[in-house]
Order: structure tokens, then sequence, then C-alpha cells
């Protein structure tokens, strides 16, 4: 069995080809739009856009000359239907819609969150259940992974996500964007423990994520040493260790707090996962895989190429999906929004503090 996965919800243009047999990636190309948007200082949504439209279907062509295959070997065609920038999420759902109707094949409409929480078994075959940390520029969220479709929340952020938290911190350093990668070069050099940055929420009971103080404190740092213009290279270098500590302890310390929920439900339970682009950061895999030895967990973190936005995700997902039985209409409508777990109660960050 041969999915074919498009992956268009934010600023990177991805297609895959996945199978069932090893290796299991026949084809994973992704075509960046950093170029594109590093002049506006972030992602500008209706660039984004067209930049998928321009150049998706050389991708699609290109993906299947590398898998040596043609449309007549595919079994399935797998799109991010959400959640993500409407407009991108539009394109690759339509290519994909277009294809299956062309070619009598199965539409498989994917969560691109699902993309990233079920990549852990595409890489490394772990078995349900496992508890995830799904961590990017936009999602922050610590879930039981049931089954394919079958998630459970047990935290999640009241504010900003951790991935954002890293791209506004560079952007107040002066790092550029993508703030993570920035950051966690310019972190190698630097003392964490030189400027005291909070850690939200540290103490408390429970599962949720608050960043936006944390953002407040190193902007008010800044500003009192002169301004971003004003900072020398040891400043940066110190705050940006000081800021990926914070973040890497507040994400360590509420992931503690999941394992025990985690045991509760599931005491056969035996992996804990991280997933999502800021997964790629080798100081929270670190941390997280001490994290996990601790409390007889084993450990899996995805190759970095597989943290960021990808197609073979979303194929993966796919083939997931078409084998539980889960195809998806033709008439499937793209989601802005779209939970994993749609009975988890909605965030708040009523009476939340750095």
């Amino acid at each position: 069995m041969q999915i074919l996965g498009i992956e268009t919800s934010c600023d990177e243009t991805a297609v895959g080809i996945v199978g069932d047999r090893h290796p299991r990636i026949r084809a994973s190309l992704v075509l960046s739009q950093l170029a594109e948007h590093e002049r506006f200082g972030g992602i500008v949504p209706e660039v984004a856009a067209r930049a998928h439209l321009a150049h998706l279907d050389r991708l699609v062509s290109r993906a299947l000359a590398a898998a040596g295959i043609g449309w007549d070997s595919l079994d399935g065609i797998a799109a991010t239907g959400g959640p993500g920038l409407i407009g991108g999420v539009m394109v690759g759902m339509m290519l994909a819609k277009s294809v299956a109707l062309a070619r009598g094949l199965p539409f498989l409409a994917v969560n691109h969150l699902e993309g990233h929480a079920l990549t852990a078994r595409l890489t490394d075959d772990v078995p349900f259940p496992f508890l995830l940390l799904l961590v990017s520029g936009g999602h922050c969220q610590l879930l039981v992974v049931e089954g394919v479709g079958r998630y459970r929340r047990l935290g999640t952020t009241v504010d900003d996500a951790a991935g954002e938290c890293f791209d506004k911190g560079a952007k107040l350093l002066g790092l550029g964007f993508p703030g993570g990668p920035a950051i966690e070069r310019a972190a190698a050099e630097g003392d964490a423990a030189r400027f005291p940055l909070p850690r939200p929420l540290k103490g408390r009971p429970g599962c949720d994520f608050s960043f936006s103080g944390l953002k407040t404190a190193l902007r008010e740092t800044v500003a009192a040493r002169g301004g971003t213009a004003a900072l020398s290279s040891r400043d940066v270098a110190d705050l940006a260790a000081g800021l990926q500590a914070a973040i890497g302890e507040s994400l360590v310390e509420r992931t503690t707090h999941a394992i025990r929920k985690f045991r509760q439900r599931h005491p056969a339970g035996s992996h804990l996962v991280v997933a999502g682009g800021v997964a790629a950061n080798r100081a929270l895999r670190a941390a997280l895989s001490g994290l996990a030895a601790r409390n007889d967990l084993a450990f899996v973190a995805p190759p970095p190429e597989l943290c960021t936005d990808n197609g073979a995700m979303i194929a993966w997902a796919g083939l997931e999906r078409l084998k539980a039985g889960l195809v998806d209409g033709l008439d499937f409508a793209p989601r802005p929004r779209w939970p994993l777990d749609p009975d988890a109660p909605r965030a708040t960050g009523a009476g939340v503090k750095a």
C-alpha cells in the first residue's frame, strides 16, 4: 500500500509518499518559503497560499519521480485538511481531491496535528497508547494517543505556544526568523543563569502551559538594557540561553505532571514521544530523554527533518486512516481549527501569571 501526502497548512509546501513496507518513506520533498516571508519577520497567509499554488503541482511530479512510481501505484491521496492557514489548506486539498476524483482513489483528509502525532509510528513503530508532547509554532499540547483518531488531551497552552515564544524572542534579540533555530544557535554560547527569566506556572498543578509572561519578561529585560540595538553579542547569547532554558524547564515540568496522569490511566503505557517543530531542539530532546529515563519510559523523537512540517507525516497518517477505514468524502470542508480531542475543555488564561 502506498499513499501520497500533501502538506500546505503553513509556510512550507511539502509532498511525501510512504508505504507500509520498509523503507516506508519513498519520497519526502519540502519546499521552504523562508525567502518569501523573511523580510516580513513572520508568515503572511496570502503570500503562503500563492506560493503553494505556484509550486505544488511540480513538487508532486518530482515526488512521484523520486519514488520511481506512477499514479497507478498509489492506493490513496492524503492532504492536510486543517488546522492551519485556510488559504494554503485549500490549495493542497483541492489538488488532492482532484487527483482522487480523476484516478478513482480514496481521499483522506488528515488533521495536521495527527500527522505530527503519528510520526513516531512511522519512524519507530511506537505502540498505542503513548504520551505525546506536541510542541510547535502554533500548538503546545500534552496528549494521550490511544489510537488512530483517538486522542485525549491532558493539557494545552492557555495563551502562546512555545514555538511562538521562540520566534518572538528571536525577534526581540535581533536574531531573525525562524526563531527556534536562531535561539538554539545563539544559546550554545550563552550563560542561561545570567538573566533570571521566569518559569511560567511552575509549581502549579495540571498540565497546561503559558508562555505569554515569559515573552513579557524577556521584552522588559531587553528594554532595561536599552533595547535590541544596545545589546552586546554576550547579552544576546545569554538571553537566548536563558529563554531556551526557561521554555525547556516549563515543558519538562508540565510533562512530568502528564506522566503521572498517563500512568494512572494506562499503567502499561511505555513511551514518551515529542513531536512538532520545537521537538528538533537538541536541548529539549536531551531534557525529555532524561525525564523519560527517570520514569522508566522509552523516549522517541523523530529525526529533525520529520519534526518540521512535511508531506511524509501526512501520507503516513493517511495510510493509518485508510487501514482503519477512515476515508473522507470529496465534500470535506477545510478546517482552520480542528482539535484532536473535541471533548477537551476550552483553555483559558484567567489568572495565569508568569
